[in-house]
């Protein structure tokens, strides 16, 4: 039996790791790469094995990074079930194909742009890494399985789906493989994992009898604010930005982050706290899995089932305006009141946070309220790391506003909640670990997480580099 990392090793994006024993090979995630437009068609468009050759695709859940390239995959040929939460599945699906729309979308802009700028292209006109169609032909594959169920989906093959507690519908999975007579490997894959206190979902849980972990590193190297005063940190930059007649731009991931903002902001407005000033949620796919969240309680904690006794929408209060028509956003960028607009997509890397941003950066009374990680080389993490200058739609801007960030809202685990989560792993696993493979994480924190779990636990922790081998 043997692991291959070919996607989130050494990086946070692009999530792909292919197990292979008896001759049948299960991919775990399939996720877009993203990073510099450079590498981004390249690195998504080749896969490294046939696509037709893979028995099965476990998915963890449905962030772009995690199963954005599922499309391309079928279109290359595979053909088997993708295996994923009820939840997950109902998001994929919006995800998926709002990914192939914003990519043709975006195909078509550009050119348009380069036609009105008479602009010679400097190589050949991108195409979208695949179509709206294209997404459409693999949602059929996808199969909802409830968690703690054991299912087969390959010979010599079992998993049960554990909550994450990442995003709604997030998973752990406990992989069996049958390596002889009444004999199992169990490999666990964490998917990514949740802070364990979050304001909607259940917390993450822990995998037991474990011989291979597979762990999400993200934050392998710090230590994220503190959740209890997240709510007043959001008040105060509001009423700071509104007071001095801003913007507050939210970059914010369409699933799992808006939410939790949009959360936070009703119990604020509940509270009589915030300004009355009006809060839009300008992305039609935010929109959309705000619909899915309410459809899925099963994945609430129980603090947010109980509000839901006294409020019935936690998701939507009188100041709270969702945009669908392009019409409505460009509205909002020509508006000169204070508002707070939340945008996907999360990194700033497409949809129509750019062209919020293309128009409230250069404006010192705005503020980007950054909310999440952003991978390197993306707009986002430009943006957090305060360049003076950055290259929207191929044109430079100077950034003139403030820049907030609140890594609270972020939903993958710190420091201390990854090092907690492999003690208690190592602690229910009764002796059976044996090693550790760390990725969704950028080299350093990484390699921070590893050499502090080599020393505590006594067990063999690796880093895979894409493209790694390891024998089981």
């Amino acid at each position: 039996m043997k692991i291959t990392f070919w996607g989130a090793a050494q990086t946070t994006t692009g999530s792909f790791h292919l197990v292979e024993h008896d001759g049948h090979k299960v991919a775990l995630d399939c996720g877009l790469f993203q990073g510099r437009r450079a590498d981004f068609y390249t690195r998504n468009i080749e896969f490294p094995c046939r696509p037709e050759d893979v028995k099965a695709l476990i998915l963890s859940h449905a962030h772009i990074d995690h199963c954005g390239n599922i499309p391309n995959f079928v279109k290359q040929g595979f053909d088997r079930g993708i295996h994923c939460t009820h939840a997950t599945l109902d998001l994929a699906r919006a995800l998926l194909l709002d990914s192939a729309f914003i990519q043709e979308k975006e195909v078509r802009f550009l050119a348009k742009h380069r036609d009105r700028n008479r602009e010679q292209p400097r190589e050949e006109p991108r195409k979208p890494l695949y179509t709206i169609d294209d997404a459409e032909r693999s949602l059929p594959l996808f199969v909802g399985i409830g968690y703690y169920r054991w299912f087969s989906f390959a010979p010599g093959f079992s998993g049960k789906f554990l909550e994450a507690g990442h995003i709604l519908g997030s998973a752990q999975v406990e992989l069996d493989v049958e390596i002889g007579p009444d004999r199992n490997h169990r490999i666990a894959f964490s998917g990514d994992i949740g802070r364990g206190h979050s304001a909607i979902l259940r917390p993450p849980e822990i995998p037991s009898e474990v011989d291979t972990l597979i762990m999400e590193s993200t934050y392998g190297n710090r230590d994220s604010s503190p959740l209890a005063g997240l709510k007043d940190d959001l008040l105060a930059i509001v009423r700071r930005v509104s007071a001095r007649g801003g913007k507050v731009i939210i970059p914010a991931f369409s699933v799992g982050r808006t939410q939790d903002i949009v959360y936070q902001l009703n119990l604020l407005f509940n509270e009589g706290a915030i300004p009355r000033i009006p809060i839009y949620v300008d992305s039609p796919l935010s929109t959309n899995v705000t619909r899915i969240f309410k459809e899925h309680p099963e994945c609430y904690n129980r603090e947010t089932r109980d509000r839901l006794m006294s409020d019935s929408d936690p998701f939507g209060f009188e100041t709270l305006t969702y945009t669908r028509d392009v019409e409505e956003s460009k509205a909002l960028n020509d508006t000169t009141d204070p508002c707070v607009i939340i945008s996907a997509s999360g990194m700033c890397e497409n949809g129509r946070i750019l062209h919020h941003l293309r128009n409230s950066v250069g404006e010192a009374r705005n503020c980007v309220l950054i909310v999440g990680y952003q991978a390197e080389h993306t707009l986002g993490r430009r943006l957090r790391e305060r360049q003076p200058v950055v290259r929207i739609f191929g044109e430079e801007h100077a950034v003139r506003c403030e820049v907030a960030v609140l890594d609270g809202f972020s939903a993958h685990a710190d420091r201390s909640e990854l090092q907690e989560y492999a003690f208690r792993v190592h602690a229910r696993s009764g002796g059976h670990l044996r090693r550790i493979f760390l990725v969704h994480g950028e080299p350093e924190p990484s390699a921070e997480l590893a050499a502090y779990l080599r020393e505590s636990l006594k067990i063999d922790v690796f880093t895979p580099n894409r493209g790694e081998t390891f024998e089981l």
